[in-house]
């Protein structure tokens, strides 16, 4: 009786290690998305993350979902190039 409680407790586990991994993947995708569109903010009206000027080329964008991530990107404006500067997971 155990080992079947066990058992059972084994796959709830991986399962919701494996469902928690897919919504991680997916909040990162629409992160990428944003960032790789931030030149033209106009285009990104419906867009998957929230977007905050942080001054200065510095742009803080974090999804909409659940995990919710966020991501500091520096925007150069001569080449139009986002490079990420950090990154961290947000808690409420």
């Amino acid at each position: 009786m155990h080992l079947e409680r066990l058992a059972a407790l084994e796959v709830v586990s991986v399962n919701t290690y494996i469902e928690s991994q897919k919504q991680f993947i997916a909040a990162e995708k629409s992160l990428l998305e944003c960032e790789q569109h931030i030149s033209n903010i106009p285009a990104l009206e419906n867009a998957s993350c929230h977007i905050q000027s942080a001054g200065k080329n510095l742009w803080l964008l974090s999804n909409k979902g659940k995990p919710t991530l966020e991501v500091l990107i520096f925007l150069d404006e001569k080449t139009q190039t986002a490079t990420r500067i950090n990154w961290r997971q947000h808690f409420e």
